[in-house]
């Protein structure tokens, strides 16, 4: 009898934060955001290059969202061995993006996905470590593709043209310090995986020992316990699985920040160049995207696109209608992805548990 409380308290907790009513807030602070920005800007005529759009950069930008979904896909369903069917992986990766993009970006999807695998049959370690598996390939791109733009776009990553110099510093500051702590956590999460789980839990129940950070001791603890998980879990697969494992996660995210690129060079003529700084600057506008505290970030990444793509666009509301479509094709797209798979899957999910049941 516990058992089967503490499993309905679980389906409880994750289709509370999966429920459809949650796309509102999100729409309407994101939508007021952008309507905004239009009425402050909007002159006419400076929607003229939408006459110019060239259709193979349209194209190219959805090519790009369909191979980066089917990235995520073909991703976790080789995470899991196989163990995800096709559906089931389409299934977990559409409504992790919904988790995405309904809940705080601090948050995000990662809270809600090791459920998801469990709920679609895989042991509850299995799902952390599978999931631990992709934050850790997803931070070690980062690291890698940091000092690669940094290289190609140097101090040019940092809109100088639409900041003051002590914004631009205190930006340029916090891409550091995030740089930072991604290589840490990336590097942490190598060792506890690959070599010495053990010695990593005891350093982080130590470090939340220290007089004010006791208050998350006991979420270290957890992290601790999740990283041995894991290591039980992951450590012997051989060099072909985290081979695939990384070069998929490589294409994903490089396809992800590709998306805005397409889109402005869509409708504006834009050197190449300028194409791989925009590509760049995708790295220090997440910055922006990881400290919002709205859910998807929306909102914020309304308001901080022109900063950081608006030189390469033209004038302001031009500018603001790239917002918007980047914003339709990379967000509100999933919250309606969402709320059409979300149905289907509690359907295929707690009505095979009630056959089983009758069973």
């Amino acid at each position: 009898m516990p058992q089967l409380t503490e499993t309905q308290s679980e389906d409880q907790q994750l289709l509370d934060k999966l429920r459809p009513s949650r796309i509102v807030l999100p729409v309407l602070i994101g939508l007021s955001v952008v309507g905004f920005m239009f009425w402050r800007s909007y002159k006419p005529g400076d929607l003229a290059p939408l006459a110019n759009a060239k259709p193979l950069w349209l194209l190219l930008m959805l090519v790009v969202l369909v191979a980066r979904d089917a990235g995520y896909v073909y991703r976790i369903r080789y995470l899991t061995q196989r163990v995800l069917s096709w559906r089931a992986a389409l299934d977990v990766i559409m409504l992790w993006e919904f988790s995405s993009c309904v809940l705080p970006s601090a948050v995000g999807g990662t809270a809600v996905a090791p459920v998801l695998l469990h709920k679609e049959g895989i042991p509850l370690g299995k799902s952390v470590a599978y999931i631990m598996a992709t934050a850790m390939l997803d931070n070690l791109y980062y690291v890698l593709a940091v000092p690669l733009v940094v290289l190609i776009g140097g101090d040019a990553l940092y809109p100088h043209e639409a900041l003051q110099g002590g914004l631009v510093a205190t930006l340029r500051i916090g891409f550091i310090l995030s740089y930072v702590f991604v290589t840490v956590y990336a590097l942490l999460m190598l060792y506890a995986i690959f070599i010495n789980p053990q010695s990593v839990k005891r350093l982080l129940v130590r470090l939340f020992s220290m007089r004010g950070l006791r208050r998350w001791r006991n979420k270290a603890y957890k992290m601790g316990n999740e990283m041995v998980l894991a290591s039980g879990e992951l450590r012997n697969n051989g060099r072909a699985y985290w081979l695939r494992a990384a070069l998929s996660t490589a294409f994903v995210w490089t396809a992800r920040y590709l998306v805005i690129g397409c889109l402005i060079a869509a409708f504006i003529d834009v050197s190449w160049p300028e194409f791989w700084l925009i590509f760049g600057r995708n790295l220090t506008y997440k910055v922006i995207l990881l400290i919002a505290i709205t859910p998807g970030g929306a909102g914020i990444a309304e308001g901080a696109f022109p900063t950081f793509f608006g030189k390469f666009i033209g004038t302001a509301t031009m500018t603001n209608f790239m917002v918007l479509l980047y914003r339709i094709v990379t967000y509100y797209l999933y919250l309606v992805l969402g709320a059409v798979f979300l149905p289907r899957w509690v359907t295929r999910i707690y009505g095979k548990r009630i056959t089983d049941g009758a069973d």
